[in-house]
């Protein structure tokens, strides 16, 4: 049972870094008049989350090797729970930024693990099982925030809505160090510097690209539909739903996509996933049909997250993985802080928040080639042909 439990609270952490992710576009509707800012200044605000990622994703991938998974990942969640409380106690945006800025440093340290640890821990088919269940949790979060969010600051302020990031995050700290063993069956790792090939970092490189486009264009969806739909004068139950459809109509998804890759190659999920994403996120910016879309993006979009997340971790020797997650999210992490900056900036040029859906649009479609060029690199990989 220990490695449910194990699953449970990775899985627990992923929606809670869903939900603090999407704490400020979820209160953009508040923050953006509030401080005045432009949607350039938004997009950055939510960028700052990202920010120090590129700089620490593979330093904390060292450091797990000798500190071990247990303090570091234990380590990231309790700076993001004190991450929360710091922006809540800020006095404008840059109070806010400091706290997600230190929120985000203790993210990479959970996200460079869980991998690893999912991956510790799981093997064969229940893998792909366990690494679909801790990505579809991320959007559990992102809906969350959005039910939560709007009715707890139209009755407490905005402070009380980053308060609420430690209540999502607090609770996974103490599952994690409660159930969290070594597995037993691997011997430990290494506690001096290793990396790993040239060849694994190429591939790991490759396959963060392909992660930041996703998450670049999804997260583009979930930061600009609430303005983008309050400045159509729509009222905050349809957005809710809106956003509920997108968010947790993604677990479901993700998992029978991962059980749907399996049975018929991952490429094809991709393919269609993507695809999926691309045309509801322009077709939101364009057509005012906003639940049809959120069907679109949150349910046909979203069945291959799993698929990309397994060729990121299976990209790298399970020795190096610790290290290896961390030159995937270096990738990952330089292109999530600069991508809510430029759907912002799209956003200005347009003239309205819609043009920050465009740009996140255009952002998941360069997925497909760069997926198609890690196919092609890794195509005498055994443990990467189904994918």
């Amino acid at each position: 049972m220990r490695p449910w439990f194990i699953l449970a609270a990775v899985a627990l952490a992923r929606a809670g870094f869903g939900y603090q992710f999407q704490t400020v576009a979820s209160l953009g509707p508040n923050l953006v008049p509030l401080f005045h800012l432009t949607y350039a200044e938004f997009g950055a605000l939510i960028g700052c989350y990202m920010l120090l990622g590129v700089f620490i994703a593979l330093p904390l991938g060292v450091l797990a090797r000798w500190a071990g998974d247990r303090w570091t990942l234990g380590g990231g969640l309790a700076l993001m729970v004190a991450g929360g409380c710091i922006s809540a106690w800020g006095g404008g945006p840059a109070g806010i930024a400091a706290g997600r800025i230190i929120a985000g440093v203790g993210a990479v340290a959970m996200i460079v693990m869980q991998n690893k640890v999912i991956a510790d821990w799981f093997t064969g088919p229940r893998f792909m099982l366990a690494i679909s269940v801790s990505v579809a949790a991320y959007p559990v979060g992102v809906g969350l925030a959005q039910l939560i969010l709007p009715p707890v600051v139209q009755a407490y302020g905005w402070r009380a809505g980053f308060l609420t990031d430690g209540a999502m995050l607090g609770v996974p700290l103490l599952v994690f160090l409660a159930s969290f063993r070594p597995p037993p069956r691997t011997a430990p790792p290494p506690r001096g510097f290793a990396v790993p090939s040239l060849r694994e970092c190429l591939l790991l490189v490759v396959s963060g690209l392909i992660w930041t486009a996703y998450t670049a264009g999804y997260s583009g969806y979930t930061s600009y539909v609430p303005s983008t739909m309050a400045l159509r004068g729509e009222g905050l139950a349809l957005t809710g739903l809106v956003m509920t459809i997108a968010t947790w109509g993604n677990v479901p998804a993700t998992m029978f996509g991962g059980g749907l890759a399996g049975r018929y190659g991952g490429f094809r999920i991709f393919l269609i996933g993507t695809l999926a994403l691309v045309v509801g996120m322009a077709g939101t910016a364009w057509v005012d049909w906003p639940v049809l879309w959120s069907v679109v993006v949150g349910i046909v979009g979203s069945i291959h997250p799993g698929v990309i997340m397994a060729v990121g971790t299976l990209s790298v020797r399970q020795e190096h993985r610790a290290v290896g997650m961390g030159v995937f999210y270096s990738v990952y992490y330089a292109g999530g802080a600069v991508g809510p900056a430029i759907c912002g900036w799209a956003a200005d040029m347009y003239g309205g928040p819609d043009g920050g859906l465009l740009a996140g649009s255009a952002i998941s479609a360069l997925a497909i080639p760069v997926y198609l060029l890690h196919r092609r690199l890794a195509a005498h990989e055994t443990m990467l042909a189904r994918a």
